[in-house]
């Protein structure tokens, strides 16, 4: 045996493959030999799969049968502290380790030998001639003396055409040669272009940058109101990061974010970081994932799935807009960025950041608990104020059935066009089913057994709770105020509003921001940077625009619905709408003009309407803490759901209620479980889904219970089963 760590040819390896087996398996160390945690090629079957080198091999195989690695590969060998990362989720979530490894390994050609490129520099020749373009082209090359080019770098920078640097380079004067694509990322400057801080920023980025400075673990809730310069407060963090030569991770919601926030870090370092999401290149991929590995990317940008990239000396991370259920992974390994965050920080001796200004419930009650330290920052950055807010009570305004914008909202847009400012009509489209209300009361229909509203069920003609299955036929009076054929469904879709906008405003110029509307990343980018720049009087929003946009000449917030999600079929309705309107009500007034946020409600005296009006936040967080404790929910008790698919539909309601029958496991750990009921998308694809829900206290050992629970039950071959711990959604 070598060094620790090490095997020398011939020596048994245990390699997890990303193949679906349930174990590592034994193969013989290579000529050579090979490091514990390589990258390696093997042999199964037929066919040579990618894994990784795990330790030493179990030895419980006829040696003489045992292959050898066929060769390791050309990166960085996987760190201890990763895979005990990726080994603790996959024991938290229940996911199998080769899914995790398919997880850290989403990088194209590992295995491929360094790409190449054609890049230009200055070469030894004099030309034979002068002219002004070839003037600039040496006084680029001059000017970044040691930098290389590719074509259109070069050209680009020096204002000429390709064909004036290729005649330099039959002369000599300019080198063309071929270099590795695979490049370190230019080096980011903690002391570059800081700004300056108001009073209570620089007093939570003082305590930031001691935390990171201290290089141990732990994590802080930085909550800040929308303006109140959050990002300027976290990348003095960063800046400490990078100054201790450790590498920092930002987590963003929404890829549409990246393009205004990589100009702010730019213009902080002096230098663009690495991103990671999918609107990046495959040949960018590649190169994140090894110079992270390597030491070469100092920051990364990215979405949730970076959390799994190699680094080499974690240091920060920061999840902008922690609150956000966008760092949900909610199909293949089913996981929470955020709180896979705190623990990834927990095993690198790393800090984490989670910014937001209304944060989740969970972080608010760990930050109350005393586990993650709290920043606050009170006020907006500058000249700019919080928007004024105020209720449109809909039961007042003469509305047809076919109309959304109540006339109070529509004669406040007319100002804001007359004044060339720009206006936000935003629709929460929260959920997956129509709410049914009744528009003579305001009453929305809920379930006799739990406080969630039912769900409309065309194909079965009735209404369904989706927490205890309790079903009704569709009723045609409102069973509050017994008002006859006024039961309606809400849910006008985006394109649906922005047809009433043009009748009501035919000479506005009108923009509809959704993310399903655009082909590309980069197109959806293009037009929140059109928006900015004042090409569009009246923005129709989903969503995505309550996440970090700033619009300068936007001075009118109007929340179409902000009812659609009050009393939603999941226990963080109000949570979320509550997050929801505050974001979006945020978007307004960012500058110096004063913004207005007027919310179009039938139930203005909800407690959570009027907490948002309010700007109540503390009362809001422990009125919603109290009843979540009282009911023993998240986070003061612990949810798993299942969900099970098959083309059948017997068979999932079979299998759902043999499983709600034979729960002695979790009875064991005082667990309970709910269902089976039909999904609220009961059918995706072809294929029927049935839900169940168990809950248990916040101590119990649910893990190790849902495991012995299913070990009970052989499934058919096109059934699936899929485990959620801490469900965010109940779809």
């Amino acid at each position: 045996m070598g060094a620790p760590g090490f095997f020398d040819e011939g020596e048994l390896v245990g390699v997890l493959t990303t193949q679906p087996l349930d174990r590592t398996l034994d193969y013989k160390a290579p000529e050579g030999g090979c490091m514990s945690g390589a990258f390696v090629e093997v042999p199964l079957g037929p066919r040579k799969v990618l894994g990784v080198v795990w330790g030493a091999g179990q030895g419980d195989y006829d040696r003489s049968k045992i292959r050898s690695v066929i060769r390791v590969l050309d990166a960085v060998p996987m760190r201890e502290e990763m895979q005990t990362f990726l080994t603790r989720v996959a024991d938290y979530t229940l996911t199998p380790m080769p899914a995790m490894l398919r997880l850290a390994t989403r990088s194209p050609g590992l295995g491929d030998p360094p790409a190449m490129r054609t890049v230009y520099r200055l070469g030894r020749g004099q030309p034979d001639r002068e002219t002004d373009a070839r003037r600039r082209v040496l006084a680029v090359l001059g000017d970044y003396c040691g930098l290389s080019f590719t074509l259109g770098e070069l050209a680009e920078m020096a204002g000429v055409s390709t064909s004036v640097i290729k005649g330099l380079v039959k002369q000599g004067v300019v080198a063309e040669e071929a270099s590795p694509r695979d490049l370190p990322y230019p080096r980011m400057d903690g002391d570059h272009g800081g700004k300056e801080l108001a009073v209570d920023q620089a007093l939570a980025a003082a305590r930031l940058r001691a935390r990171v400075a201290g290089r141990t673990y732990g994590t802080t809730l930085l909550k800040g109101v929308t303006g109140s310069g959050k990002t300027e407060v976290y990348l003095e963090a960063v800046a400490e990061c990078l100054m201790q030569n450790r590498q920092a991770l930002v987590l963003l919601p929404e890829i549409a974010l990246t393009a205004e926030f990589l100009t702010r870090v730019e213009q902080r370092f002096g230098a663009r970081p690495a991103e990671w999401h999918s609107g990046v290149t495959l040949t960018e991929r590649r190169r994140v994932w090894r110079m992270v590995g390597e030491g070469g990317a100092q920051m990364v940008i990215g979405a949730r799935s970076a959390l799994y990239l190699p680094f080499r000396d974690l240091g920060l991370i920061v999840v902008d807009e922690e609150h956000d259920t966008s760092y949900k992974q909610e199909d293949g390994v089913v996981y929470s960025a955020r709180d896979m965050a705190v623990l990834r920080a927990s095993i690198n001796a790393a800090q984490v950041i989670l910014a937001s200004a209304t944060p989740s419930l969970e972080s608010w009650a760990n930050a109350e608990a005393g586990k993650y330290e709290k920043l606050e920052l009170t006020s907006r950055f500058g000249a700019a104020e919080l928007p004024q807010m105020a209720a449109i009570d809909m039961r007042n305004e003469a509305l047809p059935g076919n109309r959304w914008i109540s006339p109070s909202l529509q004669a406040e847009v007319t100002k804001r066009i007359d004044l060339k400012e720009q206006s936000l009509l935003f629709l929460n489209r929260r959920g997956y089913a129509p709410v049914t209300i009744c528009r003579a009361c305001g009453h929305q229909i809920g379930c006799d057994h739990c406080d969630a509203r039912m769900v409309e069920h065309r194909f079965l003609k009735r209404l369904v709770c989706h927490q205890c299955g309790e079903t009704k036929p569709m009723p045609t009076t409102c069973p509050h105020c017994e008002a006859e054929d006024r039961l309606a469904p809400v849910g006008p879709g985006v394109e649906r509003l922005a047809e009433e906008v043009t009748a009501l405003f035919p000479e506005a110029r009108i923009a509809v921001l959704s993310s399903d509307l655009y082909g590309s990343a980069r197109a959806l980018k293009e037009q929140i940077v059109a928006i900015t720049e004042g090409a569009a009087d009246i923005i129709i929003g989903t969503q995505l625009v309550a996440k970090g946009h700033n619009f300068p000449l936007l001075t009118l917030v109007g929340v179409i619905d902000a009812d659609l999600g009050l009393q939603g079929s999941d226990l963080r309705a109000a949570e979320r709408t509550f997050q929801l309107m505050r974001q979006v009500a945020g978007r307004a007034g960012r500058t110096s003009d004063k913004g207005v946020a007027l919310l179009q409600t039938y139930q203005p005296e909800h407690p959570v309407i009027r907490a948002i009006l309010a700007g109540d936040e503390e009362g809001f967080w422990r009125a919603e803490a109290a009843e979540r404790q009282a009911a023993g929910v998240p986070p003061y008790g612990r949810l798993a759901g299942i969900v099970l698919s098959s083309p059948n539909v017997q068979e999932v309601f079979d299998l759902g209620g043999e499983m709600a029958r034979r729960d002695a496991p979790l009875r064991q750990i005082g667990a309970q479980v709910f269902g089976p009921a039909p999904a609220p998308i009961a059918r995706i694809r072809g294929r029927h889904r049935v839900r169940l829900l168990v809950k248990a206290e916040k101590s119990a050992p649910l893990q190790a219970a849902l495991q012995k629970w299913i070990a009970q039950f052989r499934l058919p071959a096109n059934l699936r089963l899929q485990i959620d711990i801490d469900p965010q959604s109940f779809y």
